[in-house]
């Protein structure tokens, strides 16, 4: 069996006629019953939620669906921002090829380490090829348990992002129902491979140099100097006429790896600068680096994030075979706010990747590899882009 995928975005408020027309079209498009769907749908849905997924379930033959709210949703060369609407995408798969997981955050708790989930999910390293994850933001552990989840399937590709909404109930769904727990787990095993795309949204300035001196989340030395005066020289680095604009857009590169001789973009983990103290010469950053570790400091802005998802689209375009549709999860922090346009990631995806299907949504943090590890990320773009094998 050929996996195959079909998706659509609707814009408007809740419409009985138009879920079902949407559920039996994409049904009719596919040729065939689904096995898997991913809906994402903005708040003024909320009331209506149940009857929706139901909908879906009956009229698209989808025994397995999983969503969640979105601030934004997210279709074909779409972006919906500031209107009401849902986002789908179906999936027929062959028997067997995958897993859903309902996590509730006692589980969580109860984990004594990495080796503890495959027996609660009962999925063995071995068995999985990708992870798909949903999550509530207000599960306050994601960002642990994901560090824990990445050693338990080391080299899986976990791309996902946590759910959102505007001022309103933010909610995950499983089946026909609001699922209670935080987090929910979808595992490819076979027939279907994901091509993790991560764009992080920033460019290098300065130089890569080693931290020779840290403590916790500070760092005090930077190539043996203060890390406030590195700050400061990355900074003037930049042209005259553009450091105004670009004062609070500075963030810290940590490099995922020391195995690299020419650092380039994608090859940092980007977090936040959290404060600056020029009398000692310290940083404050959002992580804990260590001595030794490779920084550079990045610049965020339009230009930068657009150039970065276009790379990040190059390469993946040339590692992937058998395209069939892709899961979009961008940072609520981009869309028309950062580019200036509406439509921007999907519009960048379909013109370098192809037209194909596509759902996502605008998230409050987006989930997505850099290097070997997973992390939990900020203003970035993360797709899984589905390859039939």
């Amino acid at each position: 069996m050929t996996p195959r995928a079909a998706s659509r975005i609707f814009v408007g408020q809740y419409s009985e006629d138009a879920v079902t027309r949407v559920a039996q079209d994409l049904r009719q498009e596919m040729g065939t019953n689904a096995s898997l769907g991913f809906f994402f749908v903005t708040q003024e849905w909320r009331p209506q939620i149940e009857d929706t997924l139901e909908l879906i379930r009956l009229h698209g033959h989808v025994p397995q669906l999983v969503g969640c709210s979105g601030w934004g949703v997210i279709g074909r060369k779409r972006e919906v921002e500031q209107e009401p609407g849902f986002s789908l995408i179906l999936l027929s798969l062959p028997p067997g090829s995958f897993v859903v997981t309902q996590i509730d955050e006692n589980t969580v708790l109860e984990s004594p380490g990495p080796g503890f989930w495959h027996k609660s999910t009962g999925v063995a390293p071995g068995d999985v090829r990708s992870w798909i994850i949903l999550a509530n933001p207000y599960f306050g552990g994601v960002e642990t348990w994901l560090n824990e989840w990445s050693s338990a399937y080391p080299k899986v590709p976990v791309l996902g992002g946590l759910a959102s909404a505007r001022n309103a109930e933010i909610f995950l769904m499983r089946d026909g129902a609001i699922s209670p727990a935080p987090l929910l787990a979808i595992a490819f095993k076979k027939g279907l491979t994901v091509v993790p795309l991560v764009s992080q949204g920033c460019h290098p300035i300065g130089n890569p140099s080693p931290i020779t001196k840290a403590e916790e989340n500070l760092i005090l030395e930077i190539g043996n100097s203060p890390a406030y005066q590195a700050l400061e020289a990355a900074f003037l680095s930049i042209p005259a006429a553009q450091r105004v604009s670009v004062r609070n857009n500075l963030f810290l590169g940590l490099a995922v790896s020391e195995y690299i001789d020419d650092y380039k973009q994608g090859d940092f983990l980007i977090r936040n600068i959290l404060g600056a103290d020029p009398q000692i010469g310290a940083l404050a950053v959002g992580a804990y680096p260590r001595v030794g570790q490779t920084v550079q400091f990045q610049l965020r802005d339009s230009k930068s994030a657009r150039q970065d998802l276009i790379l990040a689209s190059e390469a993946v375009k040339k590692k992937m075979s058998g395209p069939i549709g892709i899961l979009l999860f961008s940072c609520a922090g981009r869309g028309k706010g950062l580019f200036g346009t509406s439509d921007h990631d999907a519009g960048t995806l379909a013109c370098i990747l192809g037209d194909l299907p596509l759902a996502g949504f605008f998230c409050n943090g987006e989930i997505g590899p850099v290097g070997s590890k997973t992390f939990l990320h900020g203003y970035t773009a993360s797709a899984a882009v589905l390859c039939a094998t």
